[in-house]
Order: structure tokens, then sequence, then C-alpha cells
């Protein structure tokens, strides 16, 4: 099993919330690379809404790592990419819903997504 240790030196600024500066992880069987999951459900229906289209795009992320028989606990880095600045704050609020006190690595940046009807994309990192 997976030994994952969070590491946030205090001679580095604290992590401004929900997640961890750096992730150290030993003894791993396998790792899962997510791809980009947009905030589509599986009939092709986009929700309306920055926060509706922030949990789709995080129940896909939590199928995949289901579907591979793990859990929001084995995320080890996630990148989430927003189209507006104004999304940061809610972003981060449904991020620590959804992942229950779990602090991965994370990375957020703002940027066009393929489809201008989608407001953010996640990828991620999982490890066990």
């Amino acid at each position: 099993m997976a030994q994952i240790v969070s590491h946030n030196p205090p001679s580095v600024h604290a992590p401004a919330g929900g997640y961890s500066m750096g992730l150290e992880f030993s003894q791993h069987r396998r790792l899962l690379f997510i791809s980009g999951q947009v905030p589509e459900k599986s009939d092709g229906s986009v929700p309306e809404g920055f926060e509706a289209q922030c949990e789709q795009a995080w129940r896909n992320v939590i199928e995949v790592l289901a579907a591979a028989g793990l859990g929001v606990t084995h995320l080890v880095k996630v990148t989430t990419f927003l189209t507006d600045i104004s999304q940061v704050v809610p972003n981060r609020a449904v991020r620590r819903k959804m992942l229950e006190g779990h602090e991965p690595a994370l990375t957020v940046m703002i940027a066009e997504t393929v489809d201008s009807k989608w407001l953010l994309e996640i990828e991620a990192i999982a490890a066990e």
C-alpha cells in the first residue's frame, strides 16, 4: 500500500486552501493518470452555471477513480483549468466539498477550454 506524506515546509508560504505544497508517495503499486474531465454528463448535456459544472467535472474524476478501484484519497496531483479568475473561490469551495478533506498537490490555471460551453476542466494523477 502506498504511503503518502504531505510536505508543507514553514519556509514556504502556507497553502491558500485545500491543497498540499508537496506530496511524497512511496511503495506505490500503480499510478492512474486521469485525462482532463469536462463538465459533461454521460448523456452529453452540460449543467448550467459554474458550480454545477464544477461538481459535474469532479463527479467525472471520481467515476474514473472508481472504475480503477480508487477514491479521492488516492489523488496526489490535480490540475484545474478555469476560464475566468472569478471562478477561483467557488472552485475552491466545490473542490473541498468533493475531496472531503483530502489535500493533494494542486495547480489552478486560467485558460480557454476547447468548447466554450465548458467553464473548466480537471485532470489528475492518483497513486496506490
